[in-house]
């Protein structure tokens, strides 16, 4: 079953140490265009988590947020620097000196100064924190896929009974087409018989004006192309596979048999029943421009 390129999934789960966050989000594209926003520390987050999700998604424009909290506080650790106390602790006994001040600063005073106090992590586990993180994007993925399962299940239904509609349109064209030939027919007939009166009809010159009249309205090919493309289009919907760009390209042909089909026409009946597919193609157009 086809799939919407419309979807949202979240899950948070709390893993080795971890507090991780993932959340999908994304609309209609014509490619896979992927954006991100990981912590700056977990970069090397970045393209795993791309090549992941486009391994699950096609087509279709993602957002990806990704939270980490590290939970485990003993990796930190707090270190002096040593160069940077130092050189402060030398300019506070200047400046007693200098302007003979009390001497009032201790080890709280020298700490609050810039940089004098540095927390260094200890490295992180790149593999282990990529695979608590994919086991996080794992149950968001399921939620995010499910939601676009069920958009593309609407989308299926509502494709699926304008496919129908056209199908019945294109048969009323098949049988009135013929009707529209007799009609001809029978209006040459006529307007011969105004013109000349009772004067004997050449049958051979009238036969040859209506098949020339029939060749020229004849719709078969078209319509027989439109059965095969509305075939084709069903079974593209019913498909597990992304097929929205051969869908896409499947409705611009259905669209020009249409076309086709409406400028050969010489009748009113016909002519609306075209007017009535190229509504329902434009509509299919629309939902299929949302479809994985």
């Amino acid at each position: 079953m086809i799939k919407s390129m419309t979807g949202f999934g979240r899950a948070v789960k709390e893993i080795e140490g971890y507090v991780i966050t993932v959340e999908l989000k994304s609309v209609n594209h014509r490619y896979f265009e992927f954006n991100s926003r990981i912590p700056r520390q977990y970069g090397f987050i970045d393209d795993k988590i791309k090549s992941y999700i486009n391994s699950k998604v096609s087509r279709g424009k993602v957002d990806c947020y990704i939270g980490i909290e590290a939970l485990n506080t003993e990796a930190a650790e707090v270190v002096v620097n040593n160069t940077l106390a130092s050189a402060y602790v030398k300019a506070l006994k200047e400046l007693e000196e200098t302007y003979e001040l009390k001497s009032d600063y201790g080890a709280s005073t020298v700490s609050r100064f810039p940089d004098v106090l540095v927390v260094k992590k200890a490295e992180e586990d790149e593999e282990k924190l990529w695979s608590c993180v994919k086991e996080v994007a794992d149950e968001a993925i399921v939620k995010f896929v499910e939601m676009r399962s069920v958009e593309g299940e609407k989308m299926f239904e509502d494709i699926n009974s304008r496919c129908d509609y056209i199908l019945d349109c294109v048969s009323y064209i098949e049988s009135r087409s013929p009707e529209t030939v007799k009609e001809y027919n029978d209006k040459l007939v006529e307007r011969v018989h105004e013109l000349i009166g009772d004067a004997s009809l050449d049958e051979a010159r009238i036969i040859q004006e209506v098949a020339i009249y029939a060749d020229k309205v004849a719709v078969a090919e078209e319509t027989v192309r439109l059965r095969s493309h509305i075939s084709q289009l069903k079974e593209f919907i019913s498909s597990d596979e992304p097929v929205g760009r051969k869908a896409d390209f499947l409705v611009q042909e259905i669209n020009r048999e249409a076309n086709t089909i409406g400028s050969k026409a010489n009748d009113v009946d016909i002519a609306r029943k075209v007017v009535d597919v190229k509504a329902e193609v434009e509509k299919i157009r629309e939902q299929i421009q949302n479809i994985e």
